[in-house]
């Protein structure tokens, strides 16, 4: 666990991308199996733990701590890993324990007997470990560490690449034997059936940028509001599979009963009733379910807009040109009305696109080069994103909570509201768009016009206005205000601009 620690800890206050690589890269190499495994998956978020609840760390801390010495402590660190490991008495020097001997016990014990063996760990490790542990039992790393970055650092230094690792990542399981003794010369893990292939993304795009390129190089389609996916149908097998690679088919029964072709192709997941494209917020509604009842099969039945084909009856298409794919994709037979085409928009200019792109009601444009072929990652150059201007709203700050990881001992977390009538409503909640230096600014407002405190929730005086900039806005019978924003975020804080001439809540509707 020392080694562990010592990782996560180098890793959440190392900044720089290539540094955590080394990082990473070193620590894989020289780590023995099996902790060098069980720590890519606890990175790559493939390990399956028997989760530790927050609630279920404070009533521990509440049998050995003060309960306002906790409280107040909690209130200063803003992380609950962390206020436990610095705050957990010391009962007696440390013993020593590998991340797999935590990892083993984690997963056996059963629920009755987790809150013993947890504390038990806790008093046999040192605060650094503590950490670790915690981190580890709740999921809540916050090391700044992807998935890719991790199976990049897992490829460093072997003769094979990143994309190669891809290609054959989702069909391996902790802690990674076999992948590790390929990265050293030896076989290549077995196939797993209907594999997941990594997708390709794009980067956004300004009109500047596009100014430099040629519109006839390029083609354009919608960006539509929904998840990507990948469907695979090979051999029998059926899958979808989120962007990440996860397989999601579970909760989407009615799209993989329609994938009877045989090959894997990329498109976008949605709701769609008719041709009506349903928000976002109906889909939300069957993410992440690991079984869906027939009421909300027929009250929001899944489609796929597909824009890419992959694979075709055993061909690997991705090596060929954008334009060869699509006209393959567009040959292709979906013998199903749950499947159909992302449309190409017709444009001369980057003009005539900017037009079609001021479209109400869609989140803008993807643009991709004719001949670009299909490249797992992010390339810079092939694909491009163009969205729509975000909508703005000027709200007051109402609550603000401590942050975690790097935040912790901030106010980083805020609700604001609108006005209706003389009262202020909660119309949405931001964790980011500010700077560092905005973040201390906004912290020490925090702590000189606190009101009143809910636990870890100040609330605050309402004096502060800042401009909200959101992706998108649903209707939300949960929210008070009767709405839910998409992705927003603290574009400017107004500190020139008086509480009372924030935008009304009506105002928010009207962009509905």
């Amino acid at each position: 666990m020392r080694a562990f620690a010592r990782l996560l800890e180098r890793l959440a206050f190392t900044p720089g991308r290539n540094a955590k690589l080394t990082i990473l890269s070193h620590y894989l190499r020289d780590t023995p199996d099996p902790d060098r495994g069980y720590a890519l998956a606890v990175l790559t978020g493939t390990l399956d733990l028997r989760q530790v609840s927050p609630a279920l760390l404070k009533r521990l801390a509440a049998e050995r701590v003060d309960a306002e010495l906790f409280r107040l402590s909690y209130d200063f660190v803003g992380d609950l890993a962390e206020t436990i490991a610095l705050i957990w008495p010391v009962s007696g020097p440390g013993a020593e324990m590998t991340l797999a001997q935590a990892v083993l016990l984690l997963r056996e014990t059963g629920k009755l007997a987790l809150p013993g063996v947890v504390a038990d760990l806790l008093d046999r490790l040192s605060p650094p470990e503590r950490l670790a542990l915690l981190k580890l039992a709740t999921g809540n790393l916050r090391v700044g560490v992807s998935a890719r970055l991790a199976r990049m650092a897992l490829a460093m230094g072997t003769a094979r690449s990143v994309e190669e690792v891809e290609e054959i990542w989702h069909g391996m399981a902790p802690p990674f034997a076999d992948l590790f003794a390929w990265l050293a010369g030896g076989a290549p893990p077995a196939p797993v059936a209907a594999p997941f292939r990594p997708v390709m993304l794009s980067t956004p795009v300004t009109p500047e940028d596009l100014a430099a390129l040629d519109a006839r190089d390029h083609v354009a389609e919608w960006k539509w509001d929904g998840v990507r996916v990948q469907a695979v149908s090979e051999g029998g097998t059926r899958r979808l599979y989120s962007r990440t690679g996860e397989d999601i088919g579970a909760a989407f029964p009615d799209i993989l009963d329609a994938l009877t072709f045989e090959g894997a192709v990329d498109g976008e997941l949605l709701i769609r009733r008719g041709a009506e494209i349903a928000p976002f917020g109906d889909l939300q509604k069957r993410l992440g379910r690991k079984q869906v009842g027939r009421a909300l099969l027929h009250s929001h039945p899944a489609a796929l807009r597909l824009y890419d084909i992959l694979t075709w009856r055993g061909e690997d298409l991705r090596a060929l040109p954008l334009s060869v794919r699509r006209a393959r994709l567009e040959a292709a037979a979906f013998d199903s009305p749950r499947i159909d085409l992302s449309p190409m928009l017709p444009f001369a200019t980057w003009d005539d696109l900017a037009a079609l792109r001021a479209t109400p009601g869609i989140e803008g444009v993807m643009i991709k080069r004719r001949d670009a072929p299909y490249l797992g990652g992010r390339p810079r150059g092939p694909w491009f994103k163009w969205k729509r201007d975000p909508m703005l709203v000027d709200a007051v700050l109402l609550y603000a909570q401590a942050g975690h990881g790097k935040r912790s001992g901030f106010y980083s977390d805020f609700t604001f509201g609108l006005w209706q009538g003389a009262d202020l409503v909660p119309v949405g909640k931001a964790y980011f768009g500010f700077t560092d230096a905005e973040l201390r600014d906004l912290d020490r407002f925090v702590r000189k016009n606190t009101v009143q405190r809910f636990g870890p929730v100040r609330q605050l005086a309402p004096k502060l206005v800042v401009e909200v900039a959101f992706e998108g806005l649903n209707a939300s019978p949960r929210h008070r205000s009767g709405l839910a924003m998409r992705f927003p975020r603290i574009a400017r804080i107004r500190w020139d601009k008086p509480a009372a001439e924030a935008d009304r809540l009506d105002s928010l509707r009207a962009l509905l």
